[in-house]
């Protein structure tokens, strides 16, 4: 019975945390772009890639749990390999997006 809830209710929850890494991905480069324009015409930098980056370091946690979730559905070894494979650059991306964050950080102390 528990099975049977679990299979039901986790595509409705991957499906949300899916939605909400895209919410956070559209809203944070909005946000950035504004921010950009307005340092254009104040003629002032603005700290653009920062914001940006930790807007998308945010959406990729999203994006991750939704796949952790997705390994509870998994049937085949197949369907895990590939799961694997995108949780693996998943979790790279969000250590290069770290990364770059620690080099704009540095060079703007």
């Amino acid at each position: 019975m528990l099975v049977k809830f679990i299979e039901m209710i986790l595509p409705t929850l991957i499906a949300i945390l899916e939605l909400m890494g895209i919410f956070v991905v559209a809203v944070s480069s909005a946000a950035a772009f504004l921010r950009y324009l307005k340092g254009l015409v104040a003629h002032t930098n603005a700290d653009v890639k920062f914001a940006l980056a930790n807007g998308l370091a945010t959406s990729l946690e999203f994006k991750m749990a939704a796949e952790i979730l997705k390994t509870v559905l998994v049937r085949e070894m197949n369907e895990l390999m590939v799961l694997g494979a995108v949780i693996l650059l998943r979790a790279l991306l969000s250590f290069l997006i770290h990364f770059e964050m620690k080099q704009i950080d540095h060079t703007e102390s």
